[in-house]
């Protein structure tokens, strides 16, 4: 009798997923729960996210998907740089390839490169986005405001936004506004590489 295979929680990343971002991003969490005066229940009824998860997030025990920790910053209402910020400054910072810490989805065929430095919480944010061929990855609404410029840099990528949906080949860009669920998925063989300017709203007050 064939061994059932497991299967992998959503809210878990592969194992080849970066270990360094998972105690910085468990420090900023915790710091930021209590700054809200949330407990892990409150935090998980407002993100969708099991508490199980998020006490393990917390203590840097597991690395979350990428889908995971725009969920978290949706609920505690911060730029998904709050959770990978390492708070480090200098005028100059070189980004090297072979350096770079990337989050991925559940499956591993999706995967995310800031580039930029994880020194503090920014208005605009800049990404390196990866995609596996067929690869698919759903992305919640995010908060009121934000906006998406997307580059397609190679191979094939259908977007669909609150049911329309775009066909994007390499040297196609796309601008929209993310307050609603979105998804994009390489329809092509081979891989499909993305560049995203993400724009929050400015804050009032």
């Amino acid at each position: 009798m064939a061994a059932k295979r497991s299967k992998k929680p959503a809210e878990v990343a592969p194992k080849e997923a970066s270990a360094d971002l998972a105690p910085v991003v468990g420090r900023n969490l915790r710091r930021l729960r209590t700054e809200r005066g949330l407990s892990l229940e409150k935090l998980a009824q407002a993100s969708g996210v099991s508490r199980a998860m998020l006490g393990q997030v917390e203590l840097g025990q597991s690395a979350p998907t990428i889908n995971v920790l725009w969920k978290i910053a949706r609920a505690v209402d911060v730029p998904f740089s709050a959770l990978i910020s390492t708070t480090q400054q200098s005028p100059v910072k070189v980004l090297r390839e072979k350096d770079a810490k990337r989050l991925l989805s559940h499956d591993g065929s999706f995967s995310s490169r800031a580039l930029f430095p994880y020194d503090e919480p920014r208005r605009v944010e800049f990404y390196e986005l990866v995609l596996a061929p067929k690869g698919l990855e759903s992305a919640e609404a995010h908060a009121p405001g934000t906006v998406e410029n997307l580059v397609v840099s190679k191979g094939q990528l259908e977007l669909v936004v609150g049911g329309d949906t775009y066909s994007l080949g390499a040297g196609d860009a796309i601008l929209f506004e993310a307050d609603k669920a979105h998804t994009y998925r390489n329809t092509g063989t081979s891989e499909t590489r993305l560049y995203l300017v993400m724009t929050y709203a400015e804050q009032v007050g």
